[in-house]
């Protein structure tokens, strides 16, 4: 079985920390612990890892946000993978910091990440794992927001959230998106 897995974020040390850069983050943190580097290659930084007889490939885009679908689009072609076995990694400012989801479709909700997404894929019905990064922002500082880092609190949170994401990645890639989302979202 093949997986791809889609860490939603910016490129560029100015977008490191920021909230809407978490699927980066719980990549790099995955390949850390797996003992593996990603490489830059087409449309993406790159690697792949096996996990219990699965073949798991990982890509953080380098297209910026809007335009995620390209990549996904190109690895998912190149690599043959199905709809089915795509799992992106998303912050959401629907669901309270601290809180994780992992759903087997949905809508972008206003994500560019995941527009760009489902237009190329032609469908919202891949898997994706929701980050909770809370709407703790006046109105009118939605890109400011997401595009600022973690406050002090929730940097004290951040490991224990992305070892979470891991696990919860894991079983997605073991156990199936039913048995994971029982298992996961509270």
């Amino acid at each position: 079985m093949k997986y791809l897995l889609v860490g939603l974020g910016n490129i560029g040390a100015e977008y490191a920390d920021n909230r809407h850069n978490i699927g980066f983050m719980v990549l790099d943190e995955l390949a850390k612990q797996q003992n593996t580097r990603f490489s830059l290659l087409k449309l993406a930084y790159y690697t792949e890892l096996n996990f219990k007889g699965r073949s798991i490939h990982l890509i953080k885009p380098t297209t910026y946000m809007n335009l995620s679908g390209k990549a996904v689009n190109y690895y998912t072609q190149q690599l043959n993978i199905e709809t089915e076995n795509i799992l992106v990694i998303v912050d959401d400012l629907a669901i309270p910091f601290g809180s994780l989801r992992i759903k087997p479709k949905g809508s972008a909700a206003g994500h560019n990440g995941l527009k760009s997404i489902e237009g190329v894929l032609g469908s919202n019905e891949y898997a994706r794992l929701k980050f909770g990064i809370s709407d703790n922002f006046a109105k009118g500082q939605q890109v400011d927001y997401v595009l600022s880092a973690f406050n002090k609190e929730e940097q004290t949170q951040l490991p224990l959230l992305i070892n979470t994401s891991i696990e919860m990645v894991k079983s997605f890639t073991t156990s199936g998106i039913s048995l994971t989302m029982t298992n996961f979202n509270k």
